[in-house]
């Protein structure tokens, strides 16, 4: 049985008096120990503030991005390894701003899942296609270039220790998802595809589904049979919707 993951990922929004408000509201939300596995991804500036008022809650946290390097001369970036000190679980991979508008390649986007994976942290894997490749049916051959570049030479200790996200970029902050049945169809070429690289554990691997994710359409996405979670951007900022979001993964 997979545990459903639902991730808050805050992008580049809220201070310090902010994230305290909402990190409150949410504990008041999801008290007792939820069914539910919750993580939140404030901005890096925020990371100390998460650890001081999540640690030892049911609510873990997270980084939206990190440099694989574990230090150096680079300037501006934070390191895997700084993210892993303030005791972080997770670190999103891969997510399409990152890809299109930051220019990652998957090349990089593999190295950091390895760095995460080697520093402890577990790598949300976001992948996902352009509109334009949808229409030309090319969604698949996306997808999969961007899983195998990205988890080659990959040891997996245990399907815990990753989660896949399947974002169309065409989805993710337009108010129109994908269709329930877009999703799920692509949800099963993933399973399908972790399983032949991983042998069984690979079905374990939890896959979220993120692309204008709200409370009035989370049901549907996260009845899906292959799809054990959210990854929500802009509903997530406001505490309650993304309790309700997270409450729609337990009916």
């Amino acid at each position: 049985m997979r545990t459903p993951i639902v991730a808050a990922n805050w992008k580049m929004h809220k201070t310090a008096g902010e994230a305290v408000g909402y990190f409150r509201r949410l504990l008041e939300l999801v008290a007792p120990q939820p069914k539910v596995e919750l993580v939140v991804f404030p901005p890096a500036t925020l990371l100390s503030l998460a650890k001081k008022h999540l640690e030892g809650s049911p609510i873990g946290w997270g980084a939206q991005n990190a440099y694989p390097e574990p230090q150096g001369a680079f300037t501006g970036e934070v390191s895997v390894v700084q993210v892993a000190d303030l005791g972080a679980r997770y670190l999103i991979c891969g997510h399409s701003e990152r890809r299109h508008i930051f220019g990652e390649g998957d090349e990089l986007i593999g190295r950091k899942v390895r760095a995460a994976l080697d520093t402890g942290l577990v790598p949300i894997l976001c992948v996902g296609e352009l509109l334009e490749e949808r229409q030309a049916g090319r969604a698949w051959e996306v997808v999969e270039r961007q899983l195998s570049t990205a988890l080659a030479d990959v040891f997996l200790p245990s399907p815990e220790r990753l989660v896949v996200a399947y974002e169309p970029v065409w989805a993710i902050g337009t108010g129109v998802p994908a269709r329930p049945e877009d999703a799920q169809g692509m949800a099963a070429r993933i399973r399908k595809w972790l399983e032949g690289r991983f042998g069984k554990p690979g079905r374990a691997i939890r896959i979220q589904y993120g692309g204008s994710v709200k409370p009035e359409n989370a049901r549907e996405f996260l009845g899906l049979p292959d799809i054990d979670g959210a990854l929500v951007g802009g509903a997530s900022l406001d505490p309650d919707k993304f309790w309700a979001i997270a409450q729609a993964a337990l009916t």
